[in-house]
């Protein structure tokens, strides 16, 4: 099909849940560029949101992927299978938990977190099911993490909702302390505020809700979907704060492309679970968790995790410097390769609209709000050409 044809096609059948999709066709990517039917190239500075850790075509993911869609793609989890052992065995070596369970998504991850908090709480026979967030979170989709996600206007009009949600300030210790209750089973945050405007915790927020916890017999958990594998410089999010959480979930990024989620956790919270009490179809099969462990692999064996605190500082510098110069940059956040530039006025979209004419591909989060989430091969030379064309729609907009 044609370019033209294929975006005919899709309006005319597809739903329309995509605001402001952009007129481009990707057929095929290299490294950090992304290709468009017609020819036209893109420096992906959003890696499919977050998706893409090992940028297009990485020779080791096609390989493996080649090879395991030649061997088996799916078959089911009443069955053992090698790359799902492989991958379980990896993450608990490499990580604070001891057990973990694979999923389709972000969502389903986060759904399973949640139900195994409550199941955890529910086998000692202690009437906790109450789960506290932050405000301006996100954690997917499905009506339970819809009810999850504090920002009402993902709720307004999917109602009712699941009940058993607190929503506190984020980075509000306080808050979180006058909110818990005998009801309290979990607090669940992201460690840095991915759909809300990439808006990391500090340390003494982490440290401090890890102590209550503690002191209350709750459970902590992080969603790590967007912060986690890699984009922070460590492998997760929690490492690079230094607190430890009982529940921990991801996706995005694991699986380099393919679609997988996970939850883990500690022995004892993981025990909570019976036969029966969970389940997938489709998640941890062959061609999924052939990816996630070649995806943690690559970023292992190349060192990627080094690479991205060095080339994330020298892209918040710039963008820092931006700020210096530039009246309407009116701040800079996030940490190693997941930053934004919170602007003074609503020019947003406007400006990542510009950039894609440009070249780059980029996302407004909100309408004064731009993310930056390149894949974690991203080079200085790459982020320098960005900034700079960056640097000259800026000042177009400083009026």
């Amino acid at each position: 099909m044609l370019r033209d044809e294929i975006i005919t096609c899709d309006k005319n059948y597809f739903m329309n849940v995509f605001k402001g999709r952009f007129p481009l066709v990707v057929d095929h990517g290299e490294g950090v560029k992304v290709y468009d039917k017609n020819g036209k190239v893109y420096c992906d500075f959003l890696s499919g949101i977050g998706v893409n850790a090992l940028g297009y075509s990485c020779p080791e993911l096609v390989e493996a992927l080649r090879e395991q869609v030649e061997k088996i793609i799916h078959c089911s989890n009443l069955y053992y299978i090698e790359p799902q052992a492989e991958l379980e065995k990896w993450l608990v070596n490499h990580s604070v938990a001891d057990r973990v369970f694979f999923s389709n998504s972000g969502a389903e991850a986060n759904e399973g977190a949640i139900k195994l908090a409550r199941k955890y709480f529910e086998v000692r026979n202690e009437n906790k099911y109450e789960i506290i967030t932050a405000q301006n979170s996100f954690h997917g989709r499905t009506l339970m993490t819809l009810a999850a996600t504090g920002q009402e206007k993902y709720h307004r009009f999917f109602q009712p909702l699941p009940q058993g949600f607190k929503y506190v300030p984020f980075n509000d210790l306080e808050a979180v302390y006058r909110s818990v209750g005998p009801n309290t089973a979990a607090i669940m945050v992201e460690p840095i505020q991915g759909e809300g405007g990439v808006y990391p915790a500090t340390r003494e927020y982490l440290e401090g809700l890890r102590k209550l916890c503690d002191e209350e017999n709750i459970l902590l958990i992080f969603d790590e979907i967007q912060c986690g594998i890699g984009k922070t410089g460590t492998l997760f999010a929690y490492e690079y704060y230094g607190v430890e959480p009982d529940i921990f979930t991801l996706a995005k990024a694991l699986g380099g492309g393919v679609p997988i989620g996970a939850f883990l956790a500690r022995e004892e919270v993981a025990n909570a679970f019976k036969p029966g009490d969970h389940g997938s179809t489709f998640g941890g099969n062959p061609l999924a968790t052939r990816a996630a462990i070649t995806t943690l692999k690559v970023i292992k064996e190349r060192g990627l995790l080094n690479k991205v605190k060095k080339t994330g500082q020298y892209f918040k510098n710039l963008l820092e410097e931006l700020k210096e110069e530039i009246d309407i940059v009116n701040e800079v956040r996030g940490v190693g390769l997941m930053l934004a530039i919170e602007l003074n006025r609503n020019k947003a979209r406007d400006i990542v609209n510009y950039m894609f004419e440009k070249g780059f591909l980029l996302n407004a989060v909100k309408d004064n709000i731009i993310r930056f989430l390149p894949p974690l091969i991203i080079e200085k030379t790459d982020i320098k050409n960005m900034v700079g064309e960056l640097k000259t729609v800026l000042e177009k907009n400083n009026l």
